[in-house]
């Protein structure tokens, strides 16, 4: 069952989550031969991000763990979503996006993002503070320039190897970040867990204010969102249960911990304040059968037209995950093109 166009991509971004009582080294490996099957079922991209000390996510070096999701596939894109810039030197990027493209040329995405550090701890370890994402412009533009050799900020320093290559840009933006990715010309990527009404309006804002560009000659848009596919209802959801208590559980007790078994937190007396973080965790996804998944994801599309789907599917059950990457590239069409060596 096929029911969107074959113009349309499906790709996947994995948090790297731990579950209880795992190291979280073995999350890491885990995630690797993810992106191994991913490619298998001929998802267009598969993405990393990154997060800093927090007990329940291992992905801290989105660069490093991208060179080895890149050494251990052979086609699939590979990228970030997404290195905080804010967190880093501009150049630093560069250069370590350089170093992919040039080791991995054509498969690299160099997806950035406008975050902290959640914490006043993690910010003065990272040597940012809350306003750091205040010249997000200003380093995007100096980040996009030393691909281009045109960056000014700095007179006279290049970033080797990255000068002349092309790693795909992405910014993760809403508000105004949809604007800064509209002036330079480069992809937006859209949570769709802002709410309908927030995420419209960025793509609005987007394509409306959208500059032709090195990067992109037209508006390019990835909604951003979790989906989970299984035989019944219940099913899926028991797979995303334990994200979704996890966000609950930070809501409440102030940090994000690894994932426990859905039918643990099914059993638990919670509070009616954890209840109302949970469903309110709860939200915004898209859970069920193939059939209710087609719908749901083809009037996502009509509403927004996008042009790609990041699937995040994070699970203390990964068998489940797995069978739900393979159900979901059944259902869009993507996976019977495997065998016919298609360009993913």
């Amino acid at each position: 069952m096929n029911v969107f166009s074959p113009q349309v991509r499906f790709s996947v971004l994995d948090r790297s989550l731990t579950l209880r009582g795992e190291h979280p080294a073995s999350a890491l490996r885990h995630a690797v031969a993810f992106a191994r099957e991913v490619e298998r079922l001929g998802y267009s991209r598969f993405w990393v991000a990154e997060h800093h000390s927090v007990p329940g996510v291992a992905g801290s070096a989105p660069t490093v763990l991208a060179a080895a999701v890149a050494a251990a596939t052979e086609r699939i894109r590979v990228g970030t979503g997404g290195v905080m810039l804010p967190n880093h030197q501009p150049l630093v990027v560069a250069e370590q996006f350089g170093v992919l493209e040039a080791l991995y040329p054509g498969r690299i995405d160099m997806g950035v993002g406008r975050s902290v550090g959640f914490t006043d701890g993690i910010r003065a370890a990272l040597g940012r503070d809350k306003d750091a994402a205040e010249d997000f412009p200003e380093r995007l533009a100096e980040l996009l320039g030393y691909f281009l050799g045109t960056q000014d900020a700095h007179p006279g320093v290049h970033a080797r190897p990255a000068e002349g290559l092309r790693p795909a840009p992405f910014v993760l933006a809403t508000g105004a970040g949809a604007a800064y990715a509209a002036a330079a010309g480069v992809p937006l990527v859209v949570a769709a867990a802002i709410g309908e009404e927030r995420m419209l309006r960025a793509i609005e804002r987007y394509r409306t204010a959208f500059r032709p560009s090195t990067w992109a000659a037209r508006p390019y848009v990835v909604l951003a969102g979790t989906v989970a596919v299984a035989d019944t209802a219940e099913a899926a959801d028991d797979l995303l249960l334990p994200e979704a208590w996890a966000a609950a559980y930070s809501r409440t007790r102030g940090t994000f911990p690894p994932l426990i078994p859905a039918e643990e937190i099914r059993a638990a007396a919670l509070t009616a304040r954890e209840r109302d973080h949970l469903d309110a965790a709860r939200r915004d996804r898209i859970a069920g059968t193939a059939q209710t998944v087609a719908a749901d994801l083809a009037a996502l599309f009509a509403r927004t037209d996008a042009d790609e789907f990041l699937v995040t599917t994070s699970s203390h059950d990964r068998i489940g995950r797995a069978d739900s990457a393979r159900r979901l590239a059944e259902l869009v069409g993507i996976a019977p093109r495997i065998g016919a060596g298609a360009t993913r």
